[in-house]
């Protein structure tokens, strides 16, 4: 595997804010749409067919653009859409600046075939909360160039979210 950078990296996303900010050396910047809190629970099995997702209901910023957040998990939306050929996978990076807030991001493995706007769990940690504005920039996508095309893509419930 190799990591693609810049501008062939740019072309695996739609949707930036400002392409040349969030082009960074080996990956692409991922920007906050939106923020919902969670308000029921999840359940997940082996077979897909029990899976529930939680009940979530939106947060809203205020009129300058801000939401402050207080510990706790939260589910966030990208502004980005994502488009992942057959011969490419990527993973996620929380930024640096997140992390040194006391915030992280979890996330998946992005799978050859993948279209959509993706979503991510930022939990935070900071006992005194995080303030967050529209757009920032939480996450770095890495995307990796597989050795040869992959033999099934994604066909699962997120294909196509958000969009």
């Amino acid at each position: 595997m190799t990591i693609i950078t810049g501008s062939q990296a740019q072309n695996l996303v739609e949707s930036m804010i400002d392409p040349e900010t969030q082009t960074q050396m080996c990956g692409m910047e991922m920007t906050l749409q939106k923020i919902e809190r969670f308000t029921s629970a999840g359940a997940v099995a082996f077979d897909n067919i029990e899976r529930e997702l939680p009940r979530t209901e939106p947060m809203d910023f205020d009129p300058s653009g801000w939401i402050d957040l207080a510990a706790g998990a939260y589910l966030v939306t990208f502004n980005e859409i994502v488009n992942i050929p057959r011969d490419v996978a990527a993973l996620a990076r929380a930024r640096s600046t997140l992390l040194r807030c006391g915030a992280s991001l979890e996330t998946a493995l992005w799978d050859p075939g993948y279209r959509g706007r993706s979503q991510s769990l930022l939990v935070v940690y900071n006992p005194n909360g995080l303030r967050l504005k529209k757009n920032a920039r939480l996450m770095q996508l890495v995307f990796m160039r597989l050795e040869k095309e992959a033999e099934k893509v994604y066909s699962g419930k997120y294909q196509g979210e958000n969009i």
